[in-house]
């Protein structure tokens, strides 16, 4: 197996393999991925059974993870943009934030509902909602694709009960309601700064909104919209069970340890979340015929299938940057380094860029850094609290080909991966480092 530096040049020239071979040689990104990953695996040392293997495992546990949910979120947005009620959240949403600031609207959409769901999820269920909006506003799916996605994203890293966070803070031993305290204050001008990373960055680009119908024709079609409940309750419902089974699994047991906790956590489980949001379509159509069984059910799998096994290839990638030890190797070199609060940023943002998943990071790096916590000078409640920010701003930073969010951005908001990097990549390099800036901040106040 090959050690030390040269893994980060492995790493440089498979994510420079990567951008060339889909922006430069318009290879499909599907396979682009999976020729980057074998190319670690080989490139590293790593047995060819073992590269085949890992590249299976990396693409089955993406599929695993996320699949059923991309195709039920899939589904639920056909659903809502074939009987208006894409329509009626947009204009609700609107009357909300005002017609003329539809990103404000989904970036603030985006940092609550990535509280309880994993932005993934997040993005799949709230797609329909911003296409809609990007329509009827005239505003770039560029610029409306980042505003979303960095809502969720602040949020997702910083603040519990999302599994990456909670699993930071007890790594860290920190106090579970003071992370989230401190993590919905960081969180906000993180947020602003995706926000305004959209607004005044990606609106260079032009990119519209590819849904099957336009708003006036909608208009025209939907005599009747539905209510903004029965719009609103496919998004909203598997977000309120996601969230419900992330309260059941606090340390302090509001739901008890029986039935009542068992039942939670079954209708919470994402997947069973998206489906009974895909069940409560029903209630937004009339009738049943063969149109909606079969067609709009059809057209949602077939939508999915491209996001799935691009997510899926970028899965393997991640895996084969795992086990080649490159993450292992970054880490490890940085911790020799006493950065003080920059220290955990540096390694989790290191780790994050390496392997792709920003959970991974805050897991690998809150085990990393504990021990040094007296050394750095964050051993007091409050000093273990902002180290878990500190490496949640650090698992921003990037989202990139081998991060599963990046393709599901990319490729739910019909965004060129040339146009992804410049959006969603530097948008969330922007995100981690005003994030650390605002701990640093904070460090220098109540330390």
């Amino acid at each position: 197996m090959v050690q030390g530096p040269m893994l980060l040049v492995i790493l440089a020239v498979a994510i420079a393999m990567i951008v060339l071979l889909i922006s430069r040689f318009k290879v499909h990104a599907f396979l682009a991925l999976l020729a980057a990953s074998f190319f670690v695996g080989f490139a590293a040392g790593m047995n060819p059974i073992d590269v085949t293997k890992t590249i299976m495992k990396g693409f089955g546990g993406t599929v695993e993870r996320i699949g059923i949910v991309i195709i039920a979120g899939t589904i639920i947005g056909v659903f809502l943009e074939q009987t208006g009620a894409a329509l009626t959240m947009a204009e609700t949403v609107l009357k909300w934030v005002g017609a003329k600031r539809p990103a404000l609207a989904m970036s603030i959409i985006g940092y609550i509902t990535s509280i309880p769901v994993f932005c993934d999820s997040g993005f799949v269920i709230l797609s329909a909602l911003n296409k809609s909006l990007s329509k009827k506003s005239g505003v770039s799916m560029a610029v409306m694709a980042t505003a979303l996605s960095t809502g969720l994203y602040a949020t997702h890293t910083l603040v519990p009960p999302t599994p990456g966070p909670i699993a930071a803070a007890n790594n860290l031993h920190a106090d579970l309601g003071m992370v989230i305290f401190i993590g919905l204050i960081v969180a906000i001008p993180v947020t602003i700064a995706g926000y305004l990373w959209a607004t005044k960055f990606a609106s260079q680009y032009e990119v519209v909104a590819e849904t099957s119908v336009s708003y006036e024709e909608l208009l025209e079609k939907f005599k009747t919209l539905p209510s903004a409940f029965s719009a609103f309750t496919p998004l909203v419902l598997p977000i309120v069970l996601i969230g419900l089974a992330s309260v059941a699994n606090f340390p302090s047991k509001p739901f008890g340890d029986g039935t009542l906790k068992l039942a939670i956590n079954f209708i919470g489980e994402p997947m069973n979340a998206l489906l009974l949001g895909f069940f409560s379509c029903f209630l937004l159509v009339p009738k049943m015929d063969e149109e909606i069984l079969s067609g709009w059910v059809g057209q949602g799998i077939k939508d999915a299938a491209a996001i799935i096994f691009i997510t899926a290839a970028g899965g393997s990638l991640g895996a084969l940057l795992a086990a080649s030890k490159i993450a292992d190797y970054l880490g490890s070199s940085l911790a020799v380094f006493n950065l003080g609060i920059f220290l955990p940023f540096v390694i989790a943002a290191a780790l994050k860029t390496a392997q792709g998943s920003s959970t991974v990071s805050l897991i690998t790096t809150s085990a990393i850094i504990y021990p040094m916590l007296d050394t750095l000078g964050l051993a007091s409640p409050i000093g273990a609290v902002l180290a878990t920010m500190s490496v949640g701003c650090g698992a921003m930073v990037v989202s990139h080909a081998n991060d599963s969010y990046f393709w599901v951005v990319s490729q739910f908001s019909d965004l060129k991966v040339n146009l992804a990097y410049k959006c969603q990549t530097l948008g969330t390099l922007v995100q981690g480092i005003v994030g650390i800036l605002v701990v640093y901040v904070l460090k220098i106040v109540l330390i």
